[in-house]
C-alpha cells in the first residue's frame, strides 16, 4: 500500500510539474511586456490583408471569368488566351514564389505599406481560383437565361450582372466560402515579404522567450477560431438561402 501511494504521488508530482511548465510557457508568451498586444496587432494585419485580398480577388475573378465566357468568337479569342495564361501561371506556381516575385518586381520602395503589398499579392493569387469557380458557376446556368435577357433588351454586360451572375453566385457560394477560408490561412506566409502578420508576431515572441512552440500554438488557435467562425457564418448563410429558395 505504501509503494502504491508513493508511486501515485510521484505521478501526480510529475503531472503537476508538467502542467506548471506549460502554464509558465504560455504565460511568458502572453503576459510579460504585454506580449498579447503583438498577437492582436498581427491578427489585425492578417484580417485586413485577407479582407482587401478577398475584394481584389473577387474583382479579378469576376472580370476574368466573364471575359473567358464572353470571348467565344475569333476576334476575342486572345482575351480568353490571356486569361488562361494568368490562371495557369498562378495555379501552377507556389504562392510564396509569387509573393516574392510581385514584391521585388513592383513594390521596391522601402516606404511601401505592407498592407497594400499583402492585399495585392494575395488578391492576385486568389483571383485565379475565384475566376475558375465563377466560370463554372456561369456555365452551370442554362444558356437560355442569357438569350432571354438579350431578348428583353439587355446588353451582354447587363444580362450578366442582373441575371446570370446572381444565379451563379448562389450555386458557387460554398466553393467561394472555402476559397476565402483558404486565403485567410495562406496569409500566414506573408512574413516572407516582411509583413508583421499573426504568424510573424508569434515568431517574434518566440525569439524573445526562447520557446517558439507556445506562441505558434496561440497563433494556430487564433486561425482556428477565425476559420470556425467563418465556416459557421457560411453555413448559416447557406441555410437562409436554401429557405428562400423553398419559399
Amino acid at each position: 500500500m505504501f509503494l502504491s501511494n508513493s508511486w501515485l504521488s510521484k505521478v501526480f508530482t510529475a503531472i503537476t510539474d508538467w502542467a506548471n511548465e506549460i502554464y509558465k510557457s504560455f504565460y511568458n508568451a502572453l503576459i510579460p511586456d504585454r506580449r498579447y498586444l503583438f498577437y492582436l496587432d498581427g491578427l489585425k494585419v492578417t484580417l485586413l490583408i485577407s479582407l482587401f485580398a478577398i475584394i481584389i480577388g473577387i474583382v479579378i475573378g469576376v472580370l476574368v471569368a466573364v471575359l473567358k465566357v464572353a470571348a467565344t468568337n475569333y476576334k476575342m479569342k486572345w482575351l480568353s488566351n490571356v486569361c488562361n495564361i494568368y490562371i495557369t501561371v498562378v495555379r501552377g506556381t507556389p504562392l510564396m514564389v509569387q509573393l516574392l516575385i510581385i514584391y521585388n518586381l513592383i513594390f521596391t520602395s522601402r516606404n511601401t505599406n505592407g498592407l497594400i503589398v499583402g492585399a495585392v499579392c494575395f488578391g492576385f493569387n486568389s483571383g485565379a481560383y475565384v475566376a475558375e469557380i465563377i466560370r463554372s458557376g456561369i456555365e452551370s446556368i442554362d444558356k437560355g437565361q442569357l438569350e432571354a435577357g438579350r431578348s428583353l433588351g439587355f446588353n451582354y454586360v447587363s444580362t450578366m450582372r442582373l441575371i446570370i451572375l446572381p444565379q451563379a453566385i448562389r450555386n458557387i457560394l460554398p466553393a467561394l466560402g472555402n476559397e476565402f477560408i483558404t486565403l485567410i490561412k495562406e496569409t500566414s506566409v506573408a512574413s516572407v515579404i516582411a509583413i508583421t502578420d499573426l504568424t510573424q508576431a508569434a515568431q517574434y515572441i518566440g525569439s524573445r522567450t526562447w520557446d517558439i512552440l507556445p506562441p505558434l500554438i496561440i497563433a494556430a488557435l487564433c486561425y482556428l477560431v477565425i476559420v470556425m467562425g467563418l465556416s459557421k457564418l457560411l453555413s448559416v448563410f447557406e441555410r437562409r438561402m436554401a429557405k428562400s429558395d423553398r419559399g
